[in-house]
This record gives structure tokens, sequence and C-alpha cells, in this order.
């Protein structure tokens, strides 16, 4: 059960030193610090520090908005530290997730998680229904059977590695170990 700061500035003339001492302060055992924008979705420090966190670990941070500046990454990460039962405390705001304060914190950004997927899965269903009343069926188109032979055909061969045949097919890799997997199991199938 270990403290770990996390400390981050946006700009490379930013200083990290009074996040920092703060944490050291505040008895983090550890400290990640990057210099990056709270925008950027790639975060390698932050990724590292949620790496190296174990159940029971607390993450320190001196401001909210050091863990992120929209509201969907800091709904992901309050969701990610909940799930993996990792406490935060936000120095500047005095919350600890080890309180009723800060558990009601965690409690109102899981609810903010719930309500953005079930949003997002009411205007997945709406824009699929619209498009189902116009004919259209969504989803990728299936390839054709003359398609599928010859990705069979270029596998089977040998000759070709699974990038050659991407760019000769015309079909992801995916695709290509979709069909030979399908093939594979009808011949299994027919010879029972």
């Amino acid at each position: 059960m270990s403290k770990i700061g996390y400390a981050r500035v946006s700009t490379k003339d930013q200083n990290l030193d009074s996040q920092i001492d703060m944490l050291t302060e505040y008895g983090c055992e550890r400290i990640f610090s990057e210099k990056v924008s709270g925008r950027k979705f790639k975060r390698t420090e932050l990724d590292k520090c949620l790496d190296y966190m174990r159940e029971g670990d607390t993450l320190v941070i001196t401001k909210l908005d050091r863990l992120g500046r929209t509201t969907k990454q800091l709904i992901e990460l309050a969701q990610h530290l909940q799930d993996n039962a990792i406490d935060l405390e936000i120095i500047d705001m005095n919350i600890k997730t080890q309180d009723a304060m800060g558990k009601m914190f965690f409690t109102m950004m899981s609810a903010f998680a719930e309500l953005e997927a079930n949003l997002l899965s009411e205007r997945t269903k709406k824009g699929l229904d619209s498009a189902r009343a116009r004919g259209r069926r969504g989803g990728r188109p299936k390839i054709t059977q003359h398609k599928e032979k010859m990705i069979i055909s270029l596998y089977n061969s040998k000759e070709y590695t699974i990038n050659e045949i991407i760019k000769m097919a015309g079909v992801s890799r995916g695709t290509i170990y979709n069909v030979v997997n399908k093939k594979k199991s009808d011949i299994k199938i027919g010879e029972k």
C-alpha cells in the first residue's frame, strides 16, 4: 500500500519542481512526471504509473487537471482506479477516496461514466434504426466467394506473406484470418 505521485505540466517551458516538491512532502514513495498536454490521449508516464500501481495503492496528484483536461479522460481514469482498487488523493481539493467525500467523488464519476455509455448506446441504436429505415444495413460488406477462394489459394500456396496477401486481396489481416479459419472449420465439419 504505497503512495505514488503523478506530476504533469503541459509544455516544455513549464517546471515540474513545485508539483514534485508537494508530492514528496505528501509522502509519495515514487513519482512519475512528464511534460505533455493534458489533452493528449497518450501520456507515457501516466501509463507507466498506472501499470506500476497495485491494489491498495494510492495515486496522489496536486490538482485534478493534472490527470486530464477532458471529462471523458477523467471518467475513464476514475473507472480504471476503482476497478483496480486504487485510491486517489487530490491535494488541493483535499479529496481522498478512502473517506466519505472521496467515495462520493468516485461514485459521481462512475455515474457519469455509466451515463456516457448509455447515451452512446442510445445514439448508436438510433443511428442504426435510421439507416435501416433508409434500406442500409450497416457494418462492412461481405466479401465475395471469388475473393474468399483467392485468399485461400494465396494462403495455401505458402508463396506469399500475410502482408502481401493483404495488398493483393485488398482486405484486412483480420479478414484473411477469418476466411482461413472458416475454411479450416468447414473442412473439419466435412470430415465428421
